[in-house]
């Protein structure tokens, strides 16, 4: 089983060990790895990407207890250095931190996230009513994600029986392993580009700024 070191540690470089290195039919390599700073795709999170002793990680998946590292070219056997590209990084952190965000925005109007996807052009979080709800509208919704995001919360994580937590101060915490910002206003800016409610479910967009 993959240790994922991204659930406590936000370090985008360590050692590690490679388990195996395979290759794949498409002419990629399948690397595992003891231990893994790369977040695969899931969540609504894209991939990470950066480098294995060099070597660049295409794509990082998540099959069973395993984090397969698909790469262009072979790694060897034994130690590895790995290193994540941070600006993709950074912009995937920011846009996921902000999907929980508006989540707990949503909730005050009576909604429940249940799904989302956290990148560049496509951000969206959609919702089931958890009670009565009223009425929101983006311009609501992004005023009260605006007042969240500059309070500067600091970012809590916990874990029980195995379950991963995330929240920033006392903000309703969401089980989720990716990767988030460590306080809110790292995140910038989120624009709230369209809202709309059909049978039963509310959908959410939105952007980041740069």
């Amino acid at each position: 089983m993959t240790e994922k070191t991204y659930y406590h540690s936000d370090s985008l470089e360590m050692n590690s060990q490679v388990i195996s290195c395979t290759p794949g039919p498409d002419g990629r390599f399948r690397v595992i790895l003891a231990a893994t700073l790369f977040h695969p795709q899931g969540g609504g999170q894209p991939s990470d990407q950066g480098t294995l002793n060099g070597v660049a990680v295409l794509q990082a998946v998540q099959e069973g207890d395993e984090v397969i590292h698909l790469t262009d070219a072979p790694v060897a056997a034994g130690p590895v250095h790995l290193a994540v590209a941070p600006e993709l990084r950074a912009i995937h952190t920011r846009y996921h931190s902000a999907g929980h965000i508006i989540g707990v925005a949503a909730e005050k109007y009576g909604w429940h996230g249940i799904k989302g996807n956290h990148r560049p052009g496509e951000g969206r979080v959609v919702f089931e009513a958890i009670g009565l709800t009223t009425t929101v509208t983006a311009e609501n919704l992004a005023a009260e994600v605006a007042e969240i995001v500059a309070r500067d919360l600091q970012r809590i994580l916990s874990a029980e029986e195995g379950r991963r937590s995330v929240t920033w101060g006392d903000l309703t915490p969401y089980a989720c392993g990716g990767t988030h910002v460590n306080k809110t206003t790292e995140i910038g800016k989120v624009r709230i580009v369209k809202v709309k409610e059909k049978k039963g479910q509310l959908s959410v967009q939105y952007e980041l700024d740069d």
